[in-house]
């Protein structure tokens, strides 16, 4: 039994959801192999042998895989496939615009998000907002899995180069004429990346305005937090979506998640409940948020925010 993984990247460097991957593959047993495909993704190829479990490393170098766009992706894996049992990826941008593709074209069904695995063919994902939990099994001979990267603890890197996995170059090169690279719109930031981030604080409705997101500038810095907001004040247009936190932003799952001004809808506690530490800032002590947060402050959060970034 082999496994796949698709390795995510981002700027030329292997992003550490790969590592909580290969975790999850760990978990369902057999060879590990990591897919690696870009332009001029040598440093990504290097850090993926590293990773511990894995036991080669394919790299798919050429201009067509460049910007990870899902269709020559798709294609690529479509051409692998056969040579495995399961293809796993994160539940991320990449990996959601991905599988589903390879699952279509392979005619077999997709697991998503799983968090926890079973056996080789069933595995555990929430359904609901996270309210229950489904175990699922597959019959499918290919199993094509999304995973939930913080449900699962990131493998380590192996010391020393005798530790490295050998690294193989894949020459199918597939045609792409369904899709082209346009430009991206960066968001450049000093601070952490959101879905990886051990501290985040986010801002809610309760915020007022876009403006007010600079009161959690101060506290982010003396913690090296990342920033994410709520739904309701993406929507309200206080700040961008890629700082969304929920069900339909990103799931995070920091050592601690400050919620400020964020009432706790079943959404968003959906993106941040498995927090390691959560604390709540609302004024409405009926809140739902407090349910769920390990501290809870019932205050005025345009006092309580100055206040507290004064103490720390």
């Amino acid at each position: 039994m082999s496994i796949l993984v698709l390795a995510e990247q981002h700027d030329g460097q292997l992003s550490s959801a790969t590592a909580h991957v290969v975790a999850a593959a760990k978990q369902i047993g057999g060879d590990i192999h990591v897919l690696v495909a870009g332009q001029g993704v040598s440093a990504v190829a290097e850090a993926a042998a590293k990773l511990d479990g894995v036991a080669q490393v394919r790299v798919a170098d050429h201009a067509v895989y460049a910007h990870q766009l899902a269709e020559p992706l798709g294609d690529l894996l479509v051409a692998l496939a056969d040579d495995y049992s399961h293809v796993l990826a994160a539940a991320s941008t990449t990996g959601k615009n991905v599988l589903p593709r390879l699952a279509a074209l392979k005619d077999v069904g997709q697991i998503s998000e799983i968090i926890g695995v079973e056996s080789a063919d069933t595995f555990r994902r929430p359904i609901y907002a996270g309210n229950a939990i489904a175990t699922v099994q597959s019959e499918d001979a290919l199993k094509v899995i999304t995973v939930r990267a913080t449900a699962f603890d990131a493998v380590a890197d192996v010391e020393g180069e005798s530790g490295s996995a050998a690294i193989e170059a894949v020459e199918t090169v597939v045609d792409n004429a369904r899709s082209a690279f346009i430009k991206e719109a960066l968001a450049e930031s000093d601070r952490p990346e959101l879905g990886s981030a051990r501290v985040v604080i986010s801002g809610g409705r309760g915020m007022g305005n876009g403006e007010n997101f600079k009161l959690l500038d101060g506290i982010a810095d003396k913690l090296g937090a990342a920033i994410g907001a709520s739904r309701a004040a993406v929507d309200a247009g206080f700040v961008p979506n890629d700082m969304q936190v929920g069900q339909t932003g990103k799931i995070v799952a920091p050592d601690l998640y400050i919620a400020v001004g964020i009432s706790g809808a079943i959404q968003h506690l959906a993106g941040m409940k498995d927090s390691k530490v959560i604390v709540a800032i609302n004024k409405d002590e009926e809140a739902p948020i407090f349910q769920v947060a390990d501290y809870g402050l019932v205050a005025d959060l345009f006092q309580a925010l100055p206040e507290l970034e004064q103490k720390l």
